[in-house]
């Protein structure tokens, strides 16, 4: 079981959720195909295995929403270089293997064949493609990873407690960040450069005192 758990989470990240692979339509087949497996193993082990089937069916859409926009950026590529789509999706998937491996070169050599003097031109457009593609997923997790902690504070979440966590999460400052000018600064203040008085003291609760030691 543990096998068959292994080989099906392998074929999740690299057949479908590899920035380099098919188009959207066979992504969801595939995906598809690896939960309902899952399902069948969920009786061996229904504690570990379950959860996880759940969330990847919940978040299907949201995993693959970046296979959409390659694939638009993929299917403008094609009618510019006046090359059939196959090719163009060919030098996508190619990207799998490393620069450095043979299979990669040989493959390469293959489909410059094929593209003739535009080779370079698609393997450039392609590459670009791909590097402007956001992972979606990646930026799914995040937002989960941010509100999570939040949301097990309580058993129901109705209007006035997103409304207040919206709140909150807008007026409080940015404890550290990458970019510099962002710290001590909350997303409000970003967005209009104003300052403005801290969140507590916003709802009515007063100025904050300093810690009694």
């Amino acid at each position: 079981m543990a096998k068959d758990v292994k080989t099906l989470a392998q074929w999740l990240r690299r057949d479908v959720l590899e920035l380099a692979g098919p188009c959207l339509a066979i992504r969801l087949e595939l995906f598809d195909f690896v939960t309902a497996e899952l399902l069948t193993r969920e009786h061996l082990d229904k504690k570990r295995i379950r959860p996880v089937r759940i969330a990847l069916q919940n978040q299907r859409d949201d995993l693959l929403a970046f296979a959409a926009v390659l694939d638009s950026k993929l299917e403008a590529i094609a009618p510019t270089h006046a090359l059939p789509m196959s090719v163009v999706r060919q030098a996508c998937v190619l990207q799998r293997k490393p620069a450095t491996s043979p299979a990669y070169w040989l493959g390469w050599c293959q489909l410059c064949s094929q593209m003739g003097d535009k080779c370079h031109a698609v393997f450039e457009a392609v590459l670009q493609a791909m590097t402007q593609t956001p992972r979606c997923s990646s930026m799914v997790e995040n937002l989960n990873s941010r509100l999570r902690n939040y949301f097990t504070l309580r058993r129901q979440l109705g209007g006035e407690y997103l409304s207040l966590l919206q709140f909150f999460l807008n007026h409080r400052t940015f404890l550290r960040s990458r970019v510099a000018e962002r710290v001590g600064k909350s997303p409000r203040q970003l967005m209009t450069g104003q300052a403005h008085p801290h969140w507590l003291t916003l709802l009515g609760f007063g100025q904050p005192q300093p810690l009694r030691v």
